[in-house]
């Protein structure tokens, strides 16, 4: 391994590069952005690249830094050069750089850990090369059983609730169609009362309009526990919220009578 200035325009980008999709997150760090930063402070952290057998080098890390060096029409970059490696070698070095990132689409995390996966066919060593819990390893790959369309989904920052619920409901319904109808009856709803909805559905199209109803009128929302203090509420405050719900005309006249 060496770190040297290189070429840009001998970089190629590698179809190791786990993240695919560059939109993710650019509302609060767009290349233009990078670019500016880079332009001003310099290239804080080198990419990191794998020699070809061209001479060339495939782009493994760093692709969003790549790409805002060629915007400002930099010639060269600092990298890493990394030899020997094969094609899930190459994906795990990708991933490790982004899988802590809030803004990776979770899309491009779930095929990074399905090709760790394909090769050594044991989670616990995805999770040992990647350092996430093999919990985290099997929820990600879940997202995988989602219909396209809601994958599609996934990638923008209007799409569904977090990696749990749509876990949940990759493994909860396995047709396209319940995973659409029933994405339709839990949005809305916070992530963990999605997955609990989902939950306790056990997989029946025909009970998710009842949970919902139930989830509407709080019956799953939680309390939190913090040093052992789970103070329960008395049910008549419970028939009275739920009474102030159902009398209420608007959010706003919501908020007021429960303050009150």
């Amino acid at each position: 391994m060496e770190v040297r200035e290189i070429k840009l325009s001998e970089i190629v980008l590698s179809e190791f590069n786990t993240r695919k999709d560059l939109a993710a997150g650019a509302e609060d760090a767009g290349l233009d952005e990078l670019a500016n930063s880079i332009r001003d402070r310099g290239l804080l952290n080198p990419v990191t690249v794998m020699r070809r057998a061209d001479g060339k080098f495939a782009l493994i890390a760093g692709q969003r830094r790549f790409l805002a060096c060629s915007k400002i029409g930099l010639q060269t970059i600092p990298a890493i050069i990394r030899d020997n490696l094969d094609d899930t070698d190459a994906t795990i070095i990708s991933l490790i750089e982004n899988v802590h990132r809030a803004d990776m689409n979770p899309i491009d995390k779930a095929k990074a850990y399905q090709k760790i996966y394909e090769k050594y066919g044991d989670y616990a060593r995805v999770s040992n090369e990647t350092g996430v819990t093999v919990q985290t390893v099997k929820k990600y790959l879940s997202l995988l059983k989602l219909t396209p369309s809601i994958q599609t989904m996934m990638t923008t920052t209007e799409g569904p609730s977090g990696i749990t619920a749509m876990s949940r409901l990759a493994e909860t319904f396995e047709s396209a169609d319940d995973q659409e109808e029933a994405l339709r009856e839990i949005g809305g709803f916070k992530q963990s009362i999605q997955v609990e909805i989902l939950k306790r559905s056990e997989g029946d199209m025909d009970r998710l309009s009842d949970l919902k109803q139930e989830a509407m009128e709080g019956a799953f929302d939680v309390i939190s526990c913090k040093e052992g203090l789970c103070p329960a509420m008395p049910d008549e405050l419970k028939q009275e919220i739920k009474r102030i719900i159902k009398d209420s005309d608007s959010f706003s006249e919501l908020i007021q009578k429960l303050k009150s």
